[in-house]
């Protein structure tokens, strides 16, 4: 198998678990008992150690050329972690287990998208299409399991998980190394990575999946509070990801025509128009139609930021890039969107909760909008 069909492999096996994890997890943890709060914590922990520890994996990798060694290495830790949630359903233990499996977790997605870009080479603007196996990795995963869980335990997400992340694990000892050439030295990498343009394009992405926060946490458990079932439910994420793919599959069109930039700013227009849907909807086919949106506020976005940050960084630290990328937006940006979603859900209901990602996006694509201004004048 080629290495672009292995990471293709990798992708759809990734993002499968996340088809389980992110509709169904959290409402494991409500049928369980627990409160706004405590779930809104454990989503937030787990983001808090996505800050920290990609970007020392990724270090290491880029400093030792470890990257495939490290990857493999995580893999199974992450599945042999992920197996203490069978013994314990109690709030304290899987706070502490949700920790534990993070730090081997975190790490995954970040590598995956470096070994995509050194796949790639000349051809990176087709990126989506290897990425959107995941897509569709997720979108055969929730339509099949929102059905199952209709009749079947929420445990069953534990158990799938499971075996999911132990063939991820066996999947990548068939991953060969991938080496990119390096016109300077790691540390001198590491001095070119920080410049103003990466810092604000970091602090948009954070804002960006803080307004996100609500949406991942708390979408599922907005539409089982409006009444809606399972199936319902399993079926709006599946269109998010019909939508995702469709943006990923297209992304060499994208981007021959669009650059970088515009499509970041579009991405953050759209995500506040899908939030503010969501405030105001309660109909079934307006929900469906909203999760449309999510070509635009996930998959344009998501593309954009890996390739941005590809061109962005300098060769020797590729990685680690991609480790800061991923930890501040998936992991800081998330895991503050987390732990106040289930404040403001909480303490105030769904509207409030909404409202905040609708600013949250708002500002995020102002700050954008007014640096590339900036820069432009400075051109001139």
């Amino acid at each position: 198998m080629g290495k672009e069909s292995i990471l293709s492999v990798q992708y759809f096996i990734y993002f499968g678990i996340m088809g389980v994890f992110l509709p169904y997890f959290n409402l494991y943890c409500y049928h369980l008992g627990f409160s706004g709060t405590q779930i809104g914590s454990l989503s937030a922990v787990r983001s808090l150690v996505m800050i920290l520890l990609p970007m020392f994996w990724a270090a290491l990798a880029d400093r030792f050329n470890a990257r495939r060694a490290i990857f493999i290495g995580c893999c199974f830790c992450s599945a042999a972690s992920w197996s203490l949630f069978l013994f314990t359903r109690r709030y304290e233990p899987m706070l502490l287990i949700t920790v534990i499996y993070a730090i081997f977790y975190a790490p995954l997605i970040a590598f995956l998208e470096a070994f995509t870009m050194d796949a790639l080479g000349g051809r990176k603007k087709h990126y989506g299409r290897m990425r959107a196996w995941g897509s569709v990795a997720f979108i055969t995963v929730v339509l099949i399991l929102g059905r199952l869980l209709e009749t079947r335990s929420l445990d069953l997400v534990i158990w799938l998980i499971l075996g999911g992340s132990a063939l991820q694990a066996l999947v990548a000892c068939g991953l060969p190394p991938i080496v990119a050439s390096r016109r300077e030295g790691f540390l001198q990498g590491v001095r070119l990575l920080l410049n103003r343009k990466v810092f604000v394009f970091l602090l948009c992405g954070f804002m960006m999946l803080l307004s996100h926060g609500a949406y991942y946490a708390f979408f599922s458990i907005h539409l089982a509070a409006l009444g809606f079932g399972k199936s319902f439910i399993g079926l709006c994420w599946a269109v998010a990801s019909t939508a995702e793919i469709w943006a990923m599959f297209n992304s060499g069109r994208i981007f021959q025509r669009f650059s970088f930039q515009t499509v970041l700013l579009v991405s953050f227009c759209v995500a506040a128009l899908r939030w503010t849907g969501l405030l105001l909807s309660r109909s079934s086919w307006a929900l469906l139609a909203l999760q449309v949106l999510h070509a635009f506020t996930y998959g344009t976005f998501h593309m954009a930021s890996i390739l941005y940050m590809d061109k962005l960084a300098p060769e020797a630290t590729k990685t680690l890039g991609q480790a800061v990328n991923n930890a501040m937006t998936y992991g800081f940006g998330l895991m503050v969107g987390f732990f106040l979603s289930g404040i403001l859900y909480e303490e105030y209901g769904a509207g409030t909760m909404f409202g905040f990602s609708i600013a949250t996006a708002l500002a995020g694509g102002a700050i954008f909008t007014l640096f590339l201004c900036t820069q432009r004048k400075s051109r001139v």
